[in-house]
């Protein structure tokens, strides 16, 4: 997989981190947190990056597992490598 962002819960509200955030996001309500973290998540995948966001309940158990990946139409389908011709 790629990026992780985690939504889990704060002292007064929801934390949203991952890898690329420093110091994260923070929200008062988990609705709030879980569509800051999706829409980071589509940004990533438009860039060309798959991302997995997990949530996380207020006792620390996970709640679910989103996945976000790019857009594999808009790729070069071109082969990665040339590949000798086999023999007959």
């Amino acid at each position: 997989m790629g990026l992780v962002i985690s939504i889990t819960a704060a002292q007064a509200g929801w934390r949203v981190q991952g890898d690329t955030l420093e110091q994260g996001m923070m929200f008062l309500s988990g609705a709030e947190a879980e569509h800051a973290a999706c829409q980071l998540a589509q940004r990533y995948a438009d860039a060309g990056q798959a991302t997995e966001i997990e949530v996380f309940l207020r006792d620390g158990t996970l709640a679910g597992r989103y996945v976000s990946v790019p857009d594999l139409d808009g790729l070069d389908s071109s082969p990665l490598l040339d590949s000798p011709a086999l023999p007959d």
